[in-house]
């Protein structure tokens, strides 16, 4: 029986993705192995189709592992949205006569695999390789998932641009960045970059947030840095920020169109906008004649072209997901842990509550979040203790008691 490894690309991309398929399919053919890489992830093989697939040489990925995107293209089909997708997906790989599949993804594509995994009953070997920008799945050692760290780089160059433009032009902007579950991305490019603040769903405990929180705490910072001689700043968001809000702000975004995977279209809501005409009204509440611009940062950082950092550790996880592939292991996420490749049972990924994929999130009691929040300018509880009360307020145009009545509900740690 002839050995065929399949390789397909789930979800968003991310920096590294060639990496993973090149060294995968150099080792799997150096083992004597056929390779095909699958067009656009799980789609075509969700409705039957095996024609959407590319016989995979050395020669045509030798030189790939230093370039941005997936010369396999990706999507976000999901294959176990319905039995007969699911089926399809496994009858499809066995048509194409694939004994081994390689899924390189994030949290979503990982489920897919492991459904893969189980309705295949071991007839497909199947293994993941973590990717996504939002470093949002729980590997082990807390190690970053391959992409996050050129995100992180190319994210903080257009913030300290756009830091450089608001102190220019003396104005605000509100920055929202990629991370619909984890605000690891946001966090980074803030700490990375000196941006003023950054505010992630994770700070919010679990609870629901409000625009008006988050709008308040945005303004309290504009604030703050008025009264430190400083008309001018850069706020960073979560976009998972969204994902987290109450029914009555909800509400105001009504009519959000959804993944295959039942998430909100991040992407389809303008919440700089929203944000920014909260602000805008705070701003005319207390005649703070404050310029905000948006912008979204994301897509410009899923296909840059990788680090160093990321091609070196792309390249390792497609080496060990071949090799653990080859040696009968099957249904596993693969991963390192002090440089070495281990695999991560797929089953213990899941959270039993859910029966999804764990998300990894930013963990706000560690030093690297304290760190972060030490060197922003928001509003603090000391802030709310005389005489800074008093310069803050004047600041404001309003008491002392209305600027704590206002602001002191954002300001606890």
């Amino acid at each position: 029986m002839n050995t065929r490894l399949g390789i397909l690309v789930g979800g968003g991309p991310a920096p590294g993705i060639n990496g993973v398929i090149a060294s995968a399919a150099i080792e799997a053919i150096n083992c004597g192995c056929e390779v095909v890489g699958i067009l656009d992830g799980y789609r075509w093989l969700a409705r039957g189709q095996t024609d959407q697939v590319r016989p995979l040489t050395i020669e045509d990925v030798s030189r790939i592992h230093f370039t941005g995107g997936s010369i396999l293209r990706t999507s976000r089909t999901n294959p176990a949205k319905e039995e007969k997708t699911l089926a399809n997906c496994v009858a499809s790989l066995g048509k194409l006569g694939v004994t081994h599949l390689l899924c390189i993804g994030g949290d979503d594509t990982t489920f897919g695999a492991k459904k893969v995994s189980e309705r295949a009953g071991g007839a497909i070997k199947v293994a993941t390789v973590p990717k996504t920008i939002d470093n949002d799945l729980p590997l082990p050692d807390n190690m970053p998932t391959f992409g996050f760290e050129t995100a992180r780089a190319v994210g903080t160059q257009i913030v300290e641009t756009l830091m450089e433009d608001a102190r220019t032009t003396t104005r605000w902007y509100v920055v929202v960045s990629m991370g619909r579950k984890s605000g690891a991305l946001a966090l980074g490019i803030c700490k990375a970059s000196g941006a003023t603040l950054a505010v992630i769903p994770e700070e919010f405990g679990g609870k629901p947030v409000t625009l008006s929180a988050v709008g308040d705490i945005i303004a309290g910072a504009m604030i703050k840095r008025r009264a430190m001689g400083h008309d001018h700043g850069v706020a960073v968001v979560a976009e998972g920020i969204a994902e987290h809000l109450g029914e009555a702000d909800l509400d105001k975004l009504k009519d959000v169109a959804r993944d295959a995977y039942g998430h909100m279209r991040l992407a389809d809501i303008d919440l700089g906008d929203v944000l920014r005409r909260t602000l805008e009204q705070t701003l005319i509440e207390y005649s703070l004649d404050i310029s905000v611009v948006t912008k979204d940062i994301g897509y410009e950082l899923r296909c840059a072209k990788p680090l160093p950092f990321d091609v070196e550790y792309a390249r390792t996880l497609g080496y060990g997901a071949v090799r653990y592939l080859l040696d009968g292991g099957s249904g596993a996420l693969i991963a390192l842990r002090g440089g070495k490749v281990v695999p991560v049972d797929l089953n213990d990924l899941v959270d039993p509550a859910t029966g999804k994929v764990r998300i990894r999130l930013v963990d706000t009691t560690t030093e690297s979040y304290k760190v972060g929040r030490e060197y922003m300018i928001r509003l603090a509880p000391d802030d709310f203790k005389e005489p800074q009360l008093s310069r803050l307020a004047s600041t404001a145009g309003v008491r002392p008691d209305l600027f704590l009545e206002r602001f002191g509900p954002v300001a606890r740690d």
